[in-house]
């Protein structure tokens, strides 16, 4: 009895010891619990429509290359047609180069026609118009939702997404329609605030601040366009529509006043993104378009674009041959540039290439490289009794270098005997059309055979009060008041030997109060009185065609002028605009004229 119970434990021992072992070995076997891999990024499709383009299309293309979004989670679908230009060439040519790059692309092309029957021009819009482009449109939603993309991004060709994460962005917004906000140099952007009974643009207070980022954030708005984001997933988003048109819209054919009424039928509300910043560039008109003002699309810009003003690269799928340059009514154009200011130079190079314009770039004198055994030896005087209107000091270094850069080219026309040219700084930006406009006043200024020694080109106009009388026989030249900025001027051979013939070396103030006194129009009589012969024949065009990069306190300004050290002693430095960047305290401020007038058709 006693064995048969001691082979029972043996037997549920070896029992045990054996279930232990498989135990044992299914935890060896068993796979490790590992973390689970990131999602997918959401796909989306890209739609870009777009008609002579030509112009644009490789820097748009650039940025939509530069997004920082998986390329293998976009789609791209393009449309062209119509077009007088190669704009159906250069989308060919980049999906054949960027399609390895994307998760599929499809180009719709229609080659036999370049106009409407009924199109008056490039900026009309008929109704045949207005219902291929909702036809395109809603044709780019249907194969999104075809794909079962979870987001169209639609982008017109003209809208640069400068910001390389505002795909992201927008996609975190977790809206159901979203815009990022568009810049340009007018009020214009794509959203309104307001919007009529009958689907039209209206103007309410609260434009103007979010346009002008007093109020960030973002907004609800009744209308977005030309650049937006809709949502797929959501389900109202399956009741947005372009084409056909809701069947309670009765107002005018428009896509945006239509896709606007089909968001509000299916309970959306827009958004527009204001801290998000792309850039919608500057418009340019055919010359050779009739006026049609009243039958535009929109009053806002929409036909071709200098790309200006912006470090942008064209697509790297894309050969583009240099633009013809000349130096347009001028025997030569100076570009005064500091050799250690390289991204000056870099832009400006960059803006002229892009508007055609040969210049010559010019060494500019840096005045903190100056010491007293210079100034002596260049006969250099600050006139007696010179204050800076704003800071209460004294001539720098800075300032005497800007002068002697363009003494050294004033110089240069004289000896060169060149009859007229133009004179550029580093800082400026150009506006709409600013080849062409110049060219036509020049144009108009001889064939009424004005004479003249200098015409400003961009300036900042100080006696508002004062009302300048307009040059009669030519179109957009006035007779200048007191005013600042040498930021580009025309100078005439006379004008060169005149400004010489004042000796200004030896009674120097800045150039930019130098040239007023010149014409005889400083307010302190007791400059002028320094310079005998105040007989300089001055102009101006107007409305300007340059202003500055940046203004006092704005990021990124900068002035060489100002921040530096006095004249005669190296020990005090001048740091004015750093510590006083009020709007009204600065040679650096916006003008105290409004650059354009802005009405309701600027914001359109």
């Amino acid at each position: 009895m006693t064995d048969l119970r001691a082979s029972g434990k043996l037997l549920l021992g070896l029992l045990l010891l054996e279930t232990w072992i498989g135990f044992i070995h299914a935890l060896i076997d068993r796979e490790p619990v590992l973390h689970e891999t990131s999602l997918l990024k959401p796909k989306v499709v890209i739609a870009v429509l777009a008609r002579n383009s030509e112009h644009s299309l490789p820097y748009f293309l650039g940025c939509i290359e530069r997004l920082d979004y998986p390329k293998d989670r976009i789609s791209i679908w393009a449309a062209t047609d119509h077009n007088i230009d190669n704009t159906t060439a250069v989308l060919h040519a980049w999906l054949t180069g960027a399609e390895h790059l994307y998760h599929s692309v499809h180009l719709q092309t229609v080659e036999e026609e370049d106009s409407y029957v009924d199109e008056l021009g490039p900026k009309h819009w008929p109704e045949s118009r207005f219902t291929h482009v909702m036809k395109l449109r809603q044709a780019a939603l249907a194969a999104a939702r075809a794909q079962w993309a979870d987001y169209i991004l639609f982008a017109d060709s003209d809208n640069l997404l400068t910001n390389t994460q505002v795909l992201n962005q927008l996609i975190a917004e977790n809206r159901t329609l979203v815009a990022p906000m568009l810049e340009s140099r007018t009020l214009y952007s794509n959203f309104w605030c307001g919007m009529t009974s009958q689907g039209y643009y209206k103007r309410t207070p609260h434009y103007v601040p979010i346009r002008n980022w007093k109020r960030t954030g973002c907004h609800p708005v009744p209308m977005i366009h030309s650049t937006m984001l809709i949502d797929l997933r959501r389900s109202a988003s399956a009741a947005l529509a372009f084409y056909p048109v809701h069947h309670y819209y009765l107002w005018a054919l428009d896509d945006i006043m239509a896709f606007a009424f089909s968001a509000r039928q299916a309970g959306n509300n827009y958004i527009i993104l204001i801290s998000y910043i792309t850039f919608l560039l500057t418009t340019v008109q055919y010359k050779e378009e009739p006026d049609v003002a009243d039958k535009n699309h929109d009053s806002g810009p929409n036909s071709k674009w200098e790309v200006v003003d912006f470090k942008l690269e064209t697509s790297s799928y894309l050969h583009i041959a240099s633009k013809p340059k000349d130096t347009m009514a001028f025997n030569q154009v100076y570009l005064i540039n500091l050799k250690r200011r390289e991204d000056r130079r870099d832009r400006m190079l960059r803006s002229l290439e892009v508007l055609g314009i040969d210049v010559t770039l010019t060494d500019a004198v840096d005045g903190k490289a100056l010491n007293s055994t210079q100034l002596r030896a260049l006969g250099i005087e600050m006139l007696p009794g010179y204050k800076d209107p704003y800071a209460d000091r004294v001539l720098t270094k800075g300032e005497i270098g800007c002068f002697l850069s363009h003494h050294n080219i004033w110089k240069k026309v004289v000896e060169l005997q060149q009859q007229q040219v133009l004179v550029l700084e580093d800082d400026v930006r150009f506006e709409p059309s600013f080849k062409s406009r110049l060219n036509t006043i020049l144009e108009d200024v001889k064939q009424s055979g004005l004479q003249w020694d200098l015409i400003y080109v961009g300036r900042k106009r100080l006696q508002i009060k004062h009302p300048e009388h307009w040059v009669e026989g030519v179109k957009n030249l006035v007779i200048p008041d007191y005013s600042y900025w040498t930021l580009g001027y025309a100078l005439s051979l006379q004008g060169a030997k005149t400004l010489l013939e004042a000796q200004p070396l030896s009674k120097m103030l800045p150039v930019d109060e130098f040239l007023p006194a010149m014409f005889n129009k400083h307010p302190k009589e007791e400059y002028m009185s320094h310079f005998k012969q105040r007989n300089l024949k001055a102009f101006s065009v107007q409305p300007l065609l340059l202003f500055p990069s940046h203004y006092t306190g704005e990021p990124g300004y900068f002035s060489d002028t100002e921040t530096s050290t006095i004249w005669d002693d190296e020990t005090v430095a001048t740091d004015w605009d750093r510590h006083h960047i009020r709007g009204d305290r600065s040679r650096g401020d916006k003008s105290p004229t409004a650059i354009s007038e802005s009405s309701p058709r600027d914001e359109l």
